[in-house]
């Protein structure tokens, strides 16, 4: 089983903030097997959700609340995410250690 080490953990609690559930972050690690992968998967799914809800809302005279600039922060951040060297070890292509073989089967005859 892949764990997070205490450089990727330190990483990702740099990148989404020291409230980002641990054990979560464990499942997302085992399943992706990238820092990054997690740090963007958590990021996106904060952008979805922001997205979800109205990003301005205006009672005349009473409020406004305005999470614009809450969707330009974590968009700025994704940003940040995807440039930045991640502790795995993985410099930019996640994919760079996989190759892909492609080869033709071909029906045999059987004899008794």
């Amino acid at each position: 089983m892949n764990l997070v080490d205490e450089f990727q953990r330190s990483w990702l609690l740099a990148q989404l903030g020291p409230d980002a559930d641990s054990a979560d972050l464990e499942r997302r690690f085992f399943r992706l097997r990238s820092v990054r992968g997690v740090a963007l998967e958590v990021l996106g799914e904060r952008r979805a959700k922001l997205l979800a809800d109205p990003l301005k809302v205006t009672v005349d005279g009473v409020v406004t609340m305005d999470l614009q600039e809450n969707l330009r922060g974590i968009e700025r951040q994704i940003e940040q995410v995807q440039q930045v060297p991640p502790p795995d070890g993985s410099d930019g292509d996640e994919d760079a250690g996989e190759a892909l073989e492609v080869t033709w089967l071909a029906s045999t005859r059987r004899y008794r």
